[in-house]
């Protein structure tokens, strides 16, 4: 799968107000099936950068398509929409929803995209099937997600970000309560599904021990404290 998924070109970012960049990023193309590991230290924009690529907040300067969309070029609804349809999220504390069961939570994407919705056909079938595959039993499947080990509430983000085939998966630091060995287990297990699924992966951490394990890794300081230093 060739061709580029995600396009940022001389992107800056700063507040309302403010005279300096909190962001800028000269360029980053990321292409259709990679695993792409952007690390970076508390403070370098990490969070900033989720928030530009999934569309939350705009750039101040510069331009990010993504799947062939100039996100600038879309209404705040139309971002949030083209958000559920195409962007699958896992994040660091999960935002599972404690009211609702595991299967629930799971199908809950599906609820705000028919594009989703389309794509997993039989939704409760499709959403078992996963579930199935990510080890989490039958028996859990009724149960508040409130109920639930760390462990299988972790399994439960993989399974709603993944849920109606989205283009992009961004994991948000969801690693960071997690010993080594389970850390470990946790990433092959993620790339062995967005591989199978033929999505693209974005994974944002602190934790260099992780970028070993993937194929192109990104340090968003360095291009951060270079960019705005010679801007």
């Amino acid at each position: 799968m060739i061709g580029s998924i995600v396009d940022v070109r001389d992107v800056r970012f700063r507040w309302h107000g403010q005279d300096k960049d909190l962001l800028h990023i000269p360029e980053l193309v990321i292409n259709r099936g990679e695993h792409l590991f952007v690390q970076g230290p508390s403070g370098s924009g990490k969070t900033t950068l989720l928030n530009l690529l999934t569309g939350v907040n705009l750039p101040t300067d510069g331009a990010i398509t993504v799947l062939g969309t100039p996100l600038a070029d879309l209404s705040s609804s139309r971002r949030d929409q083209f958000r559920a349809d195409y962007l699958g999220v896992i994040f660091q504390q999960f935002n599972l929803l404690p009211y609702l069961s595991l299967l629930q939570n799971v199908q809950l994407p599906c609820g705000f995209s028919r594009r989703k919705w389309t794509n997993a056909g039989d939704v409760d079938a499709s959403s078992r099937r996963l579930l199935a595959h990510l080890g989490l039993a039958e028996s859990l499947l009724n149960q508040p997600v409130s109920q639930l080990s760390v462990g299988q509430q972790q399994r439960a983000a993989v399974a709603r970000a993944l849920m109606g085939g989205p283009e992009i998966v961004i994991a948000d630091e969801p690693t960071s309560a997690l010993d080594s060995g389970n850390r470990d287990r946790f990433i092959e297990l993620l790339f062995r599904e967005t591989d199978e699924q033929g999505s693209t992966l974005i994974f944002v951490s602190h934790d260099k021990h992780i970028a070993r394990q993937f194929e192109r890794v990104v340090n968003l300081d360095q291009i951060n404290t270079a960019a705005i230093a010679s801007s």
